[in-house]
């Protein structure tokens, strides 16, 4: 039977709920899955036909050290989904950046180029946006993530610098439908449409994850949705293993705020099929 690692973080030891339902559908497979904490220098990597990279959620607070491990892996010829290439270009959200040249609509984005001061309120003023969205570049559930508007922009300026100065800040414009409707996010598997999830935020908030009471429900995306996401993922090169799109619907278009390709939840819970789709996509793959 092949051993496969799903890699984790040590406050998910034994995996999150959502990947544990993997577990027999790959055991059914002839894959013997089993969870393994990335920074355990003791686990045996080598000895894995592949690794497939999870919910290792402290990834972006150590992320030198994270792509070191994912280097070495590589060295050692074990097997690593998603692939090291993709995993490196998208640790950093400067990859929005290659959609849009490619023509692919995104969330109106202001990048905080390091070195040079940027007066966050002026900014807003200049870009014509109420609301924006504060982000690290390397960031995972909503790490250091704010809301901003013209009247908190001067107490939010020391959040904006010491990203900028650190691991690099982006300022996405704060989309109303993220409240008013939800966010979209679309799992694909081998580069196959699994299943659509909308996710929207308690009320008064604008964070969709579980962990700040956002609600989470399957839903089947409208075609401009799922079309869009489609051509996104025509872009990848390679194909990945797994792959979750995230973006809101706007005046009937969708527009991408990220792409996540190292340690989404996949929601598998969300259909039945979810979690032998993802054990067929990890069989064929090895």
């Amino acid at each position: 039977m092949r051993r496969i690692a799903l890699a984790t973080s040590a406050a998910y030891s034994a995996l999150t709920e959502d990947d544990r339902l993997l577990l027999g559908p790959l055991a059914e497979r002839g894959l013997r899955a089993e969870p393994a904490v990335w920074k355990d220098l003791k686990y045996s990597w080598r000895n894995c036909d592949a690794v497939i990279i999870r919910s290792c959620w402290d990834y972006h607070l150590r992320l030198d050290e994270f792509l070191a491990w994912i280097d070495s892996l590589e060295r050692a010829g074990v097997r690593v989904f998603n692939q090291p290439s993709l995993l490196r270009w998208n640790a950093d959200k400067i990859y929005l950046r290659d959609f849009e040249r490619k023509g692919v609509p995104i969330i109106p984005t202001f990048w905080g180029e390091s070195g040079t001061p940027t007066d966050l309120a002026a900014q807003l003023r200049d870009l014509g946006w109420q609301k924006a969205v504060i982000k690290p570049r390397i960031s995972a559930s909503a790490h250091k993530t704010r809301l901003t508007s013209a009247q908190s922009a001067a107490h939010d300026q020391a959040l904006f610098d010491e990203l900028q100065c650190g691991p690099g800040v982006m300022l996405q414009k704060f989309m109303d439908e993220v409240q008013t409707a939800g966010e979209w996010s679309l799992m694909f598997f081998a580069g196959h449409f699994s299943h659509a999830v909308m996710k929207t935020p308690k009320p008064g908030d604008f964070r969709v994850q579980h962990e700040y009471g956002g609600f989470t429900v399957a839903q089947d995306p409208p075609a401009p949705v799922l079309d869009t996401a489609v051509r996104i993922m025509d872009t990848l090169d390679p194909t990945p293993l797994y792959a979750r799109v995230d973006g809101v619907e706007s005046n009937r278009h969708f527009l991408l705020m990220e792409l996540e390709l190292i340690e989404p939840a996949l929601f598998l819970d969300a259909t039945s099929d979810a979690p032998r789709l993802l054990a067929d996509a990890i069989a064929a793959a090895l």
